[in-house]
């Protein structure tokens, strides 16, 4: 085992709604949906109709700037509605699935006697390929690069995040398969990285064909970005793959079975959800499948992922690709009369110690969505650096995507960097201020200029 790396700087949200380690519901869903907007800087090109048959492996979707990347069905079924925002934007494609599930047959493969083309191939074919996401930017990885790393966070510190052991406790061996896949397009290592105190009872610490790596600290420790930001920062012209141990199941299953079967469990959490737990469901599933978990869905909101990065779906909305937890908890749309004025509030947790809940460290809170107050001038201090723990300077690298000043965005950290990186700083900021959208508008301000 490696060194420990410990970080001293982050922040743990105590939000309730935590999911009890069982599986409540096998969800054979009505409708999936396909949603571009899952991935940066896609620009989709529609492979099929209303009406067309599809199988779980089908192509729905291709890149157009590169469209030997596919996008195919999860579940097999009709292609029922293709929905299209302003200036026919596609949105989604959904798809209304069969009660009994076909697969497109890719043929099991043994992935000793593959060359790294071939592996790249039945990844593309099978439309698994954007499961890998490549830094800088967190764009869909370049089929034709080889990076310098791949790295795995085989933990999570976000809020109620799906625990990867509970979730992924019979996948061992496809992912084993999928990182033999993986270490042959890479030019370095497959690196994993754990959390110090559960390393050991971990069954991914026995994987073969891994650098190993462990961290000690709170959220966001266990977010890939800052785990690669202490183990191999990434430079100017440097590249990066990352995946997820969900992600990786999936690749496994196609080698070892020669199906895509993104099934997966899925945490359904957050202070709304009547008695927390796992489902067993597809991404593209809709909130409507997990109705029993909550009341009148009017009053809440639905994220897809965390609180801090997750997007809110809506009541009608889909789970993301990349998801394996969906939030759900109370529109903050009530106020407080003179709430600001208030000495004690015991029903509010505050990260900078303006109420009393540091005196009991334990407590879980009733969070809802209230901004408690409007943007004010951004200024600089040292509140976001308090739960960063990278070596940037947060402040300058949001002026600089601020100002569009690209000389800047690089000297200060823009390549790696993601907006999931910053929410804690979102979270903590007095300003009220939307750092993650700041982020998002500069990497697509470098893409734009720099690719």
């Amino acid at each position: 085992m490696s060194n420990n790396i410990y970080l001293k700087k982050g922040l743990d949200i105590p939000i309730k709604g935590a999911a009890a380690q069982t599986t409540k519901k096998v969800i054979v869903p009505d409708v999936v949906a396909i949603k571009p907007t899952d991935f940066r800087g896609l620009v989709p090109k529609l492979l099929v109709r209303e009406g067309d048959k599809v199988l779980a492996g089908t192509p729905v979707l291709a890149d157009k700037m590169s469209q030997n990347i596919l996008f195919t069905s999860p579940v097999s079924g009709t292609v029922a509605e293709v929905v299209r925002g302003e200036k026919r934007k596609l949105l989604e494609v959904r798809i209304k699935a069969d009660a009994e599930q076909e697969y497109v047959d890719f043929g099991v493969k043994r992935v000793a006697d593959m060359t790294a083309e071939q592996i790249k191939e039945a990844l593309l074919a099978s439309g698994l390929w954007p499961a890998l996401t490549q830094r800088p930017y967190g764009i869909i990885a370049n089929p034709e690069i080889k990076p310098k790393a791949i790295f795995v966070s085989a933990f999570t510190t976000a809020p109620l995040a799906a625990n990867p052991e509970f979730a992924l406790v019979d996948e061992f061996a496809n992912i084993q398969t999928a990182v033999n896949a993986l270490g042959k397009l890479v030019n370095g290592r497959v690196h994993f990285s754990f959390n110090a105190e559960t390393y050991s009872g971990s069954p991914f610490h026995k994987l073969e064909n891994i650098s190993v790596h462990t961290f000690t600290g709170k959220h966001p420790a266990g977010n890939v970005g800052v785990q690669i930001h202490h183990i191999c920062p990434i430079r100017k012209g440097e590249t990066v793959w990352t995946v997820s141990l969900t992600m990786l199941a999936a690749i496994g299953k196609l080698f070892n079975t020669g199906k895509v079967d993104l099934r997966r469990k899925i945490a359904v959490t957050g202070p709304k959800v009547n008695n927390p737990a796992y489902v067993e469901g597809y991404p593209g599933i809709s909130m409507k499948d997990i109705r029993e978990f909550y009341g009148n869905p009017a009053e809440l909101r639905f994220v897809s992922g965390d609180v801090l990065t997750g997007t809110n779906v809506g009541a009608e909305g889909f789970l993301g690709f990349h998801d394996n937890q969906i939030t759900i908890l109370e529109e903050g749309d009530k106020y407080e009369l003179l709430g600001w004025a208030k000495p004690c509030r015991p029903k509010l947790f505050s990260a900078s110690r303006t109420y009393f809940s540091w005196l009991t460290p334990n407590k879980k809170y009733d969070m809802d969505t209230n901004l408690h107050g409007g943007p004010r001038a951004f200024v600089v201090n040292d509140v976001y650096g308090k739960v960063l723990p990278m070596d940037l300077y947060p402040v300058y690298l949001l002026k600089a995507c601020l100002a569009n000043d690209i000389d800047n965005m690089e000297k200060f950290g823009i390549y790696e960097v993601l907006e999931e990186d910053f929410a804690l700083c979102e979270y903590v900021c007095p300003s009220k201020i939307d750092i993650q959208q700041i982020i998002t508008d500069g990497i697509a301000l470098m893409m734009k200029e720099m690719c």
